[in-house]
């Protein structure tokens, strides 16, 4: 029978999961280098493999507590804090300097290189911010007057804030153009409207929707997508290859990965040339995999 909060110096149920909720939030930032792969991907994923990836993640969570809990022996065995720590926390700072350089490259190919060079110049101005709040710091600890120094350095950062704000503005679409011209140039930008008109002149189509925030969606791109094998097979079959780019946002993308049943990219969809019902291919591609659906397309 589990005890009541308070009895014999013991929380209980309720009280050993509340600690347990403590430690994941806890926990959580400590975490962000490894985990944050784990949930861009699961974000982007169908529902059910979502699903599947944060469960996974409670798990991993909960199995040290469970095993230490269920084998105490093993708590003898756990490293004790030391100077470790602090050379393993310097260590996974640069999976997220990463990450961060990553982000700041999805932001060029969304927002053009003036976004980048806003990003960048902010970036410079916030270590200024810094540094001139580490001064204050020191002056408040050895007594000295340091309010102008942190009215200062909150000055400039609420000055980076307003003029990221400002600066950072979409670039200027660009010009739509005709199927024809799109065809001899390379592939097809993608449109409900596009693949209408291909698909009622008889043409095998190949959606590829993707973006460049999407890392499956690369590497299936450099592993099959960009291939010569696949080339030359678009090219025999005479497949029109079209890509609906969701780097910036276009609900007409979004109603097509709902109309099809997914949450997130990639999506691969092949249209066939005799009007039968189009083909999704995997979301991890193979050359063979689509040299094969583009040619049972074709006909």
């Amino acid at each position: 029978m589990a005890d009541r909060p308070g009895e014999d110096g013991r929380e209980g149920l309720a009280g050993a999961a509340l600690t347990g909720a403590l430690a994941i939030i806890v926990a959580t930032p400590c975490t962000a280098p490894f985990m944050a792969g784990a949930l861009g991907y699961a974000l982007v994923q169908p529902p059910l493999v979502a699903v599947a990836i944060f469960v996974t993640l409670a798990l991993g969570f909960a199995a040290p507590f469970t095993a230490v809990a269920l084998l105490p022996g093993l708590a003898t065995r756990i490293p004790r804090p030391g100077a470790w720590m602090d050379v393993v926390k310097r260590v996974l700072a640069f999976p997220m300097l990463g990450a961060a350089a990553w982000l700041v490259w999805v932001l060029d190919q969304q927002a053009g290189s003036g976004a980048l060079a806003v990003v960048l110049a902010a970036g410079i101005g916030l270590g200024f911010a810094g540094w001139i709040y580490g001064i204050a710091q020191r002056r408040h600890m050895m007594g000295d007057g340091a309010r102008p120094l942190y009215l200062l350095s909150g000055v400039v950062a609420a000055g980076l804030v307003a003029a990221v704000g400002a600066l950072i503005a979409p670039t200027a679409a660009e010009a739509p153009r005709t199927v024809a011209q799109a065809a001899s140039e390379g592939p097809v930008a993608w449109s409900p409207e596009r693949l209408a008109v291909l698909r009622k002149e008889g043409k095998p189509v190949f959606v590829n929707f993707t973006a460049s925030w999407c890392i499956t969606c690369q590497v299936n791109d450099k592993a099959a997508l960009s291939t010569a094998e696949v080339h030359d097979a678009l090219s025999r079959t005479g497949t029109t290859y079209m890509i609906a780019d969701s780097t910036r946002y276009d609900p007409r993308i979004d109603d097509a990965l709902a109309k099809y049943g997914r949450g997130g990219l990639p999506l691969y969809v092949v249209y066939p040339a005799d009007g039968r019902p189009p083909v999704i291919l995997p979301q991890l591609l193979t050359r063979a995999s689509v040299v094969a659906a583009l040619e049972a397309a074709a006909g």
